[in-house]
């Protein structure tokens, strides 16, 4: 079983930053695949970007793609999104996941284990 929790989120000014921070129990994490979904009002829940089990491979949504990184430091159990340039569409709740496979993965049936998100809001 793999817990996670998500932190980091708020209220930014568009054109503003934000770091998520997801940490995670359990020793294997270093052998979990782990991504970022978000999840608008209304709308369905979206992938935003994933890495693998080593970091050596990264994933990203088009709307996110060089504006957002994520990363994981398997030492502390955490995994991390960077979000710079942030724009009024990126307001969503954001989830972590954690997907039983090294590889990466985009859809949300992919991964076996999610937290409960964090409220990030961009104001125009």
């Amino acid at each position: 079983q793999v817990q996670l929790v998500e932190s980091g989120g708020g209220l930014v000014q568009a054109g503003g930053s934000l770091r998520l921070s997801c940490a995670t129990s359990g020793r294997t994490f270093g052998t979990y695949a782990m991504g970022w979904f978000r999840q608008a009002p209304g709308k369905e829940r979206e992938f935003v970007a994933a890495i693998s089990w080593s970091g050596g491979s990264t994933v990203y949504a088009d709307s996110v793609k060089g504006r957002f990184t994520i990363s994981r430091d398997n030492a502390k159990n955490e995994v991390y999104l960077q979000m710079n340039s942030l724009k009024p569409e990126d307001t969503a709740v954001y989830y972590c996941a954690a997907r039983g496979s090294r590889s990466v993965a985009s859809r949300t049936n992919d991964y076996d284990y999610w937290g409960q998100g964090t409220q990030v809001t961009v104001s125009s």
